[in-house]
């Protein structure tokens, strides 16, 4: 063990020719050693480093392939989603211009349907108001009846005597005679 102490704490020389030591000269040393490290590396790991690269090359292929599919499916879904945007605002025209129509043909039919009432009302109107006149003029006459009636009951009485009377129910009972014999 002391070999080993001994080869520690003098660091600062060269080991003797046969023995075992670290040389403390960076300059000298580092070079060689990189150059072996790298050597070793390059020889065991390019194996390694070309199996990496290749599965990290085949994750960015698999990558760009699967971003290629999912694009192509995206453009495909936007075509389909434009038709189908196409196709509802044709609907929507269509549904306008069919609302339009069917609003126009309701605004005429409610327009016709007003006139006609509007022509019903005014018949109404007109039966009503003759009705009325017809109403008031059969009041006049019926009151013009019942006065004139009256007038000439008040007359008669007044100018007929019994004797009147009797010749007038003798002319009447012999023109009913005479209208009887004509029917049979």
């Amino acid at each position: 063990m002391k070999n080993v102490t001994d080869s520690f704490v003098s660091l600062g020389h060269w080991p003797y020719a046969g023995s075992f030591g670290f040389n403390t000269d960076i300059l000298a040393t580092n070079p060689i050693n990189l150059t072996v490290v790298l050597g070793v590396l390059i020889f065991f790991g390019k194996g390694v480093l070309n199996d990496l690269l290749d599965n990290r090359k085949q994750r960015i292929l698999n990558t760009i392939r699967n971003s290629e599919e999912l694009r192509g499916g995206a453009i495909e879904q936007l075509e389909k989603a434009r038709a189908h945007l196409r196709k509802v605002e044709i609907e929507a025209d269509q549904f306008r211009v069919n609302g339009y129509s069917e609003i126009e043909r309701e605004k005429l039919n409610l327009i016709n349907s007003t006139y006609k009432t509007l022509e019903q009302l005014e018949n109404y109107k007109n039966e009503t108001i003759h009705f009325e006149q017809q109403r008031a003029i059969n009041q006049v006459r019926q009151r013009v009846f019942q006065q004139a009636l009256q007038g000439a009951i008040e007359t008669l009485s007044s100018c007929l005597t019994s004797e009147l009377h009797l010749r007038t129910i003798s002319a009447n009972i012999d023109m009913f005679e005479s209208m009887q014999e004509i029917m049979d």
